[in-house]
This record gives C-alpha cells, sequence and structure tokens, in this order.
C-alpha cells in the first residue's frame, strides 16, 4: 500500500505550482499524495494530481475590526480541528507546506502529532506563514541559495530549487532570437490572478512604440476579464497583431515563443523564466509586506536575465523605451535569455522529492547536500 504524503498549500498558483510539480514526482516514486488547501484552488488546482483534495478552513486576520478578528479565530479554530483529525487518520509520512496561510494548521497539526514536517520557501525572502512554522518543522527546503529571514531556521535549510510542473519542463527550447526587422513576439502576464496594472500600463506604451516596432510585435497579454474590452479596443485601433484572454492554460508554451517577457516576479513566474530561458522586463508586485518580489526580481536582474521596473516609477513612456530599446538589440536579447538559463534549476523538483523522502526516512537535514 502506497505510504500517504499530505501537502499543504495556498490556493493560489505561486503556492499550488510547485506543489503540483512534487506530487507527480512522488506519486511516480510510488507515493500517495493528499492535498490541503483553501477553496481557491477550485481556480488553479484543477490538474493537481492528489487522491483527495482537503478544504481547510483558514485566515489571514486582513480584517482588523473586532468582528473581523473574532470571525478570524474561529476559521482557525475550525480549521486545526480539521487538520488534526486528518492528520490523525492519514498518518502521513511526511507533512510538507508551500506557503500561504492555509497551510498553518495541516502543519502545526502534523508537528503536533509528532509527523516529520517540511516548508518549502518558494521566494527569496521567507514569507510569514512559513517563518511561523519554520522553528516547528523538521526541515526547510529553499528556492534560492539565498534567502532572506531565515533566522536560526538556517540550520535546518537545505536549497533544493522552486519545483517546476512538467508542462514547463515540456516546453522547454533554445531561444529563437528575434531577426532584424522580423517578428518580435511579447508575452505579457501577472501571475496566476492576472494584473490590473498590465492593463492600465501595456496599451499606452504600445501607443508610444514607433510604427517600425509596433508593426513587427506578436503580442500575447493575459487580461482581467473586466478589463478585457477596454484593452482590446486600443489594440484594435492600433492593428495589432495579439491575442488576449483571462488566462491561458498554455502559458509555459507561449513563454517559451517569446522573445521577451513582462510580467511580475512571483516566484514561480522568476522560476520559469529561468527555466526555459527567456530575457524579461519584472515589474514586483507593490507594497509586498517582506519586498519578496522585489529581490526575486533583482536577483535575477543581477545575474543580467531581467530588467527590473518598479511599479511606482514605471510610465508608459519608460516601457515603451525598454521594449523599443530591447526590440533593436537582439545581441542583448540573446545575452539575457542565456543569464537567465544559467539561473534555472530543472532539477529541483527531484531534490525536493530526495528531501521528503530523506525526511520520511527519519534523515536530519544537516545530512543532506547544500550545493
Amino acid at each position: 500500500m502506497a505510504r500517504p504524503i499530505l501537502i499543504a498549500a495556498g490556493g493560489t498558483g505561486g503556492h499550488l505550482f510547485p506543489a503540483e510539480s512534487l506530487a507527480h514526482e512522488l506519486i511516480a516514486r510510488g507515493y500517495d499524495i493528499h492535498l490541503a488547501t483553501d477553496h481557491r484552488a477550485t481556480n488553479y488546482g484543477h490538474e493537481f494530481p492528489a487522491t483527495a483534495t482537503h478544504i481547510i478552513a483558514s485566515a489571514t486576520f486582513g480584517d482588523r475590526s473586532l468582528i473581523g478578528l473574532v470571525k478570524s479565530g474561529f476559521r482557525l479554530v475550525r480549521g486545526q480541528i480539521q487538520s488534526l483529525a486528518l492528520v490523525s487518520r492519514l498518518k502521513p509520512a511526511v507533512a510538507i507546506g508551500f506557503g500561504g496561510y492555509p497551510t498553518l494548521p495541516p502543519l502545526l497539526a502534523a508537528s503536533l502529532l509528532g509527523r516529520p514536517t517540511i516548508v518549502h520557501e518558494a521566494n527569496a525572502v521567507m514569507g510569514r506563514a512559513n517563518r511561523f512554522l519554520a522553528s516547528r518543522v523538521t526541515a526547510v527546503a529553499t528556492s534560492f541559495s539565498e534567502t532572506g529571514l531565515l533566522g536560526d531556521a538556517g540550520a535546518k535549510a537545505v536549497f533544493t530549487g522552486n519545483p517546476i510542473r512538467p508542462k514547463v519542463l515540456a516546453a522547454v527550447a533554445p531561444y529563437d532570437a528575434p531577426e532584424a526587422g522580423g517578428k518580435l513576439r511579447l508575452v505579457v502576464f501577472g501571475g496566476s490572478q492576472g494584473a490590473r496594472v498590465f492593463a492600465d500600463l501595456v496599451p499606452p506604451a504600445l501607443e508610444r512604440l514607433p510604427s517600425s516596432i509596433l508593426d513587427r510585435l506578436r503580442l500575447v497579454q493575459q487580461v482581467r476579464a473586466e478589463d478585457m474590452d477596454r484593452v482590446g479596443a486600443v489594440y484594435g485601433r492600433l492593428g495589432l497583431d495579439h491575442e488576449i484572454a483571462p488566462f491561458f492554460t498554455d502559458l509555459p508554451e507561449r513563454m517559451a515563443a517569446a522573445h521577451l517577457v513582462v510580467c511580475r516576479s512571483g516566484a514561480s513566474s522568476v522560476s520559469e523564466l529561468t527555466v526555459i530561458g527567456r530575457p524579461s522586463i519584472l515589474v514586483p508586485l507593490p507594497h509586498a509586506l517582506d519586498n519578496d518580489q522585489k529581490t526575486n526580481a533583482l536577483g535575477l536582474e543581477k545575474a543580467g536575465g531581467a530588467i527590473m521596473a518598479e511599479q511606482a516609477s514605471l510610465t508608459p513612456d519608460r516601457l515603451a523605451g525598454l521594449i523599443a530599446e530591447l526590440a533593436d538589440d537582439p545581441a542583448r536579447l540573446t545575452a539575457m535569455a542565456a543569464a537567465a538559463k544559467a539561473e534555472g534549476r530543472p532539477d529541483a523538483v527531484r531534490r525536493l522529492a530526495d528531501l521528503v523522502e530523506h525526511i520520511a526516512k527519519g534523515g536530519k537535514p544537516a545530512d543532506t547536500s547544500r550545493t
């Protein structure tokens, strides 16, 4: 009988995608996968290969009013009771969390019941939920060789990289640099939930491009449903060769076909850009609690694979200038693609699965390789 492993993840793509990759790898190794998450997984978890998905109550304490705090407290208590019952029934060989507040009740329950536990940190700065859990778990897996805010948990940290979904690995292909005067394939997306800023910035930026570049452009852009009409109207007026949609199920293939990508710098996006090896303009999510996306973007910019552009100072004129500058410099795009590729960790899922098995057998993080 296959041994169960409990994977806990917040219900966004940034949490679920690396968890999905690990699930595929562990299933291939003979394990039975159970997913604990929140209701948002119905949007992004359709392809998650779990034997069962368990919706666990959780809360973020975003509403600081008395009523909001009481409601959040009740949800957390309910989630903890659900998680204790789930872990008691499954008796998982390992419980592994991928961040987000929905990971708290399952990982706490597993720790309280004496099960081996791991948290995986996707970003270059450890998130709050993972920081809370770090002192209580058996091991911490990191996506970056240097991860901020680890604190004392650094002693049990193992660098694995960020697992990449099989469909992303399948899309990997050599970079096809644009020819002088030829088509320039631009892909714009804002993560699994989209980003309104690109609906506000990209259309006026493209309006400012000279016709010599605009006529070459082939645009694929993720646009929220409520912004489709206004964005489409601009591109129609420009006569632009374009395709827009609220979500692309084949986004990895579209990224692999791109000459240039403009996107947020969430951990999954940055990891996929590096494994596929594509140059990018990264616009970090502003006002993030720990500046995790900015730290992710700065790391790839330092490596030469991206340009980091903070949203507060990114005007349509500046974005148009960046696109035009890169469009006229195929050699720079090629160099950026190679630099991004050099940062990729296509073997991250194998390394993380090895750690899971090591911990399941009673091993300690210090016994594993950190290179």
